[in-house]
């Protein structure tokens, strides 16, 4: 099993990167809060894996921190919750908001992560409640703040719709938030922030 990775960043997009370790490329999916932390192509990058392994496919999931590890760790434990969307919840909202929600068993909170509805909200609220708590006195509940991401270089409408669709939405209904997103995020903003901004008018 693998548990991390080093290697030089050869490919990355908001929710898939490859590295090459010692000439061997592996693609790793991974959540917005890991994705703004990473460096310019071309440079080294450590991450925490989990290997999923089902029996038409090897998937690994990367993390930029141990405690984003913990909490895709958690979201498997609730029912109905798989890698690809523990991912995709992991990617509506930072981890230290997300530890919150899970704790106070904010069934409503939880309803913004993309793919998520009122049902397995409130299924993921009351499975996992007691065991974020335990979570958070065991990482103190504390991660170091982060910065955003730097403006997109390309076509900003492009790598937005993209990263919608990479989780999981119809392209039909990812198309017709990314006009709106754009029109409402600041001139400057960067394509996590844009991402963060058509998730919440995604949400149910």
């Amino acid at each position: 099993m693998i548990a991390w990775l080093e290697g030089r960043l050869r490919e990355k997009s908001p929710t898939r990167i490859v590295l090459d370790v010692q000439g061997v490329g592996y693609e790793l999916h991974v959540p917005l809060s890991t994705f703004e932390t990473l460096p310019d192509l071309g440079k080294t990058v450590s991450l925490l894996v989990h290997t999923a392994v089902r029996e038409d496919a090897i998937q690994l999931f990367g993390f930029a921190s141990a405690l984003e590890k913990e909490l895709f760790h958690l979201l498997l434990r609730a029912s109905r919750v798989g890698p690809k969307l523990a991912q995709s919840i992991l990617s509506g909202m930072e981890p230290q908001r997300l530890l919150r929600v899970l704790r106070e068993a904010d069934a409503k909170g939880l309803r913004k992560a993309p793919g998520v509805g009122p049902k397995l909200a409130e299924r993921i609220a009351v499975e996992l409640r007691d065991p974020a708590e335990e979570l958070a006195r065991r990482t103190g509940a504390a991660t170091p703040e982060r910065g955003g991401l730097a403006p997109a270089t390309v076509e900003p409408d492009e790598e937005l719709l993209s990263a919608l669709v990479n989780l999981g939405y119809p392209r039909a209904q990812a198309e017709r938030v990314v006009a709106t997103a754009l029109a409402e995020a600041p001139a400057e903003a960067g394509l996590e922030s844009l991402i963060r901004i058509a998730l919440r008018q995604l949400a149910p």
